[in-house]
């Protein structure tokens, strides 16, 4: 009992040290944030003026008007004239029959050795533990890459992929001889 009213009397005790100390710091801190927010002024840029829109006469007098149809008829044209060349890339490649590695990513495909068959050279790639022999005409990856160079070192070849407008366009790209690949 006697050990009951001691444990009590200590908390007590203590609980009231801690708030003693607490209000006198707190009251400092507050006092410090006081004297910050009195010393700290903000400083606030003035917004410019806006620019004064002065409208100009139309001066080009014998060039066609921009909002006439004769503007438009040349504008339809000439995007027929990209469609066209951009149908005459790809449309081939669309009819033709596709090749089996075609349908592998041209980053999974590896290069693992070369040799001259029948006096033409032919390129060793490895897709998935498979050696496939590929040679000058053969397609590779999924942007309809077409072999065109086999070297001992190095298969390159043409893809055909669209920018980032949506046009179709050709880019080259390579692939180098691995050694020591397993």
């Amino acid at each position: 009992m006697i050990n009951r009213c001691l444990a009590a009397f200590g908390a007590l005790l203590a609980a009231m040290l801690m708030g003693g100390c607490t209000s006198s710091e707190q009251q400092e801190l507050q006092q410090w944030m006081a004297e910050q927010r009195n010393a700290t002024k903000p400083k606030v840029d003035p917004i410019p003026e806006p620019t004064k829109f002065s409208p100009r006469a139309y001066t080009e007098e014998g060039s066609i008007e921009p909002f006439s149809s004769q503007k438009l008829t040349q504008a339809l044209k000439r995007d027929s004239k990209q469609e066209t060349a951009n149908a005459a890339l790809i449309a081939p490649e669309l009819s033709r029959r596709k090749e089996p590695l075609e349908a592998m990513p041209l980053d999974a495909v590896v290069m693992v050795g070369s040799l001259i068959k029948a006096g033409q050279p032919v390129a060793l790639v490895r897709v998935d533990n498979l050696i496939y022999q590929v040679r000058v005409g053969n397609y590779l990856g999924q942007n309809f890459g077409r072999v065109t160079k086999v070297t001992e070192t190095s298969l390159s070849l043409r893809e055909i992929v669209q920018d980032a407008a949506g046009e179709w366009i050709e880019r080259t790209a390579a692939l180098q001889l691995t050694e020591g690949s397993k």
